[in-house]
């Protein structure tokens, strides 16, 4: 877990692979959405190829929103990459977006066989 990109290089050697990454953004905060837009331009171009997804939470509460929903679906489109939308206030809504997390992971790390993260990032983009 990280706060934010670049990662510090100092510990380069000791990172494991990075096989997907997943932009939190709180739909209350509009800090939350500069520091991933931030954050954004020191991603590889080649993880937009399905190893990236973004996370928007505090969906529940669209009354307190700070973010214009319209900017979250720009970036989304900006960068081909699908959006999950939960609210983690909500314990089974937290455990089913923990699990699609999760089934998102063993895809991209190459652990599902005859699905890969590309193919799999066009069918989240495509079924949102």
């Amino acid at each position: 877990l990280a706060t934010s990109l670049p990662l510090p290089s100092e510990r380069d050697h000791l990172r494991p692979r990075i096989d997907l990454i997943a932009f939190v953004i709180d739909i209350k905060s509009k800090y939350s959405l500069k520091n991933v837009e931030a954050s954004l331009a020191h991603v590889d171009t080649s993880f937009f190829l399905g190893k990236v997804c973004f996370l928007v939470t505090g969906v529940g509460r669209v009354n307190c929103c700070s973010v214009e929903m319209n900017a979250i679906w720009k970036l989304g489109e900006v960068y081909c990459s699908p959006m999950l939308f939960c609210e983690l206030e909500l314990e089974g809504i937290r455990v089913a977006t923990a699990q699609r997390l999760l089934r998102m992971l063993q895809i991209c790390a190459g652990h599902v066989p005859g699905v890969s993260a590309l193919s799999f990032g066009s069918l989240m983009r495509n079924s949102a």
